[in-house]
């Protein structure tokens, strides 16, 4: 998350952070300039997942399996709209993928469609590119929604 904070905070826009209480390990990035607070995970992920407009997952530990997985879940479920889940560092991720796929595929407990949520770079470009695509698409689909909201309004009505 200090990442993304970091970025944002150069660029002088809001900068959100969610936060969790945690005896050791965790507290708000200096580059923060909205703290949210949490006392339980699944809280923190779902806030997360809600309002996020995509995941990048760094080389990371529990913390971070657990908020990729929970992700993934949720659109693998249809409980949220599909949104980039980029995992950043290809050698770090692919031993998990691998294993992801020779194990969870083959005994049919994932399919193939799961894995078209997720995408694997080395290259912060990419990255870049992968968010501002999703980013033009969901604009798009706000835009469709709206004009159909629209033309929606009146139809049906009677009128003396």
């Amino acid at each position: 998350m200090e990442a993304a904070n970091r970025g944002a905070a150069n660029f002088k826009v809001k900068s959100v952070g969610l936060n969790i209480d945690l005896p050791q390990e965790q507290k708000p990035n200096i580059y923060q300039n909205m703290s949210l607070r949490f006392r339980y995970f699944f809280a923190r992920k779902v806030m997360f997942v809600k309002y996020s407009m995509g995941y990048v997952c760094m080389p990371g530990g529990f913390g971070t399996l657990d908020e990729f997985f929970e992700a993934l879940t949720l659109m693998q479920t249809n409980k949220v709209h599909p949104i980039p889940l980029v995992m950043f560092g290809s050698e770090y991720w692919e031993g998990l993928l691998a294993w992801m796929k020779d194990t969870m595929l083959r005994n049919g407990t994932v399919s193939d469609e799961d894995f078209s949520f997720i995408k694997v770079t080395d290259d912060p470009r990419e990255v870049v590119s992968i968010m501002n695509h999703h980013r033009d698409w969901k604009e798009e689909m706000r835009r469709k929604a709206a004009k159909e909201k629209e033309s929606e309004k009146g139809k049906g009505e009677f009128l003396p």
